[in-house]
């Protein structure tokens, strides 16, 4: 049969009242063991006081599966980032987080759980290189995560659900997916009153706001979102970096130093020690040009077929090539008056000499 059923933890609350209403369980209710953690409803005082951000799994576009990483502002629950990409790891969670920076301006703190994008070196660089705080959440104890994982919940029932197969099928690319994800966001989400706050979310960011709102400098974003790798500099004045050797001013042999770079750019490196710079390195060898990370979102386009037939091609060549080369099979055959070695006789069928032929002796010798 099918229909509703409480869930597992609807349950376990009702044999839990049960047990304290009849006696059978501790002081606590919970049959002696310790009374859980109680944790008050927690709110920014302001917004852009806090972000927080998460990444959840969604649809296949072309056969290739997409991750959302967002950002919600804690207080007015408006949506700061929000972009679909098709790997989650950093690159993805830059191209999200950079331009809402410098559409929503910079926030006090970032409140992120533990996943490898978000524990990456990278983003800990761009945000002290912003003044933000970075905060991760403590292993198994998501208490604070409600407001992102809320809004996930909503993202799946009135934006994922409507993504069948057939509209997936009318999905080109990514950049429609984010598209269509922006108009749900700005059309539905964000005008929509929202039942903890009794407003709509973006108009609470809004008018929770200081104007003119205080965004960084496109060189501000720009430092914040460069990468850097610390080198050793050789007795030869020289650093290596991803099978890439530079050469680096000779006052800096045997110091540790900071390479600033743009991941998709190994040519152009950036030397700094003690807060300085020192200018930039001179690449000898360039193994590699971009970051081992730095993963493009579109693959490399596959080549249009041609309309010829390569294999054939390659096996007419071979076949032609194997009749130009020597027969050896050929060569067991005898040629006419060379003796066969088993018989003796000529391999034209001629008696050799002083043997019998089937016309009768030669050369005087009797049968």
């Amino acid at each position: 049969m099918s229909g509703w059923a409480p869930s597992e933890r609807t349950l376990q609350r009702h044999f839990e009242r049960l047990a304290l209403q009849h006696g059978l369980a501790g002081d606590d209710g919970r049959d002696g063991a310790t009374a859980p953690a109680v944790f008050g409803r927690f709110e920014a005082d302001r917004c852009n006081e806090l972000w927080v951000g998460d990444a959840l799994h969604g649809p296949h576009i072309g056969g290739r599966k997409t991750y959302l990483f967002a950002f919600l502002d804690d207080r007015s629950r408006a949506v700061m980032a929000g972009r679909f990409g098709f790997h989650e790891d950093t690159v993805r969670l830059a191209v999200a987080l950079r331009p809402a920076l410098a559409a929503r301006g910079v926030p006090g703190s970032i409140y992120v759980d533990n996943g490898s994008s978000f524990v990456d070196s990278w983003l800990l660089r761009a945000c002290a290189s912003l003044g933000i705080k970075l905060v991760h959440s403590t292993p198994g104890r998501p208490q604070g995560r409600g407001k992102i994982e809320r809004f996930f919940r909503s993202v799946r029932e009135q934006f994922l659900v409507e993504l069948t197969e057939d509209r997936l099928a009318q999905v080109a690319d990514l950049a429609e997916l984010n598209r269509l994800f922006t108009a749900w966001v700005e059309t539905v989400y964000h005008p929509t009153i929202h039942s903890e706050i009794g407003t709509a979310p973006l108009r609470r960011w809004r008018e929770g706001i200081p104007d003119p709102l205080p965004r960084p400098s496109p060189a501000q974003l720009r430092e914040a979102f460069l990468w850097s790798e610390y080198r050793t500099v050789t007795k030869t004045a020289t650093v290596s970096l991803h099978a890439n050797l530079y050469q680096v001013d000779e006052l800096l042999v045997g110091r540790k130093v900071e390479l600033v770079f743009d991941p998709f750019d190994l040519t152009e490196i950036e030397v700094r020690y003690g807060g300085r710079s020192f200018g930039a390195a001179v690449a000898f060898t360039i193994g590699r040009h971009s970051h081992p990370k730095a993963r493009p979102e579109q693959p490399a386009t596959t080549a249009a077929p041609t309309g010829i037939d390569y294999l054939h091609l390659i096996d007419t060549a071979h076949t032609e090539a194997l009749q130009l080369r020597i027969n050896y099979a050929a060569l067991t055959d005898q040629l006419p008056g060379q003796l066969d070695l088993l018989t003796g006789a000529p391999a034209d069928g001629a008696p050799a000499d002083g043997a019998v032929g089937e016309d009768g002796p030669r050369d005087g010798v009797s049968a």
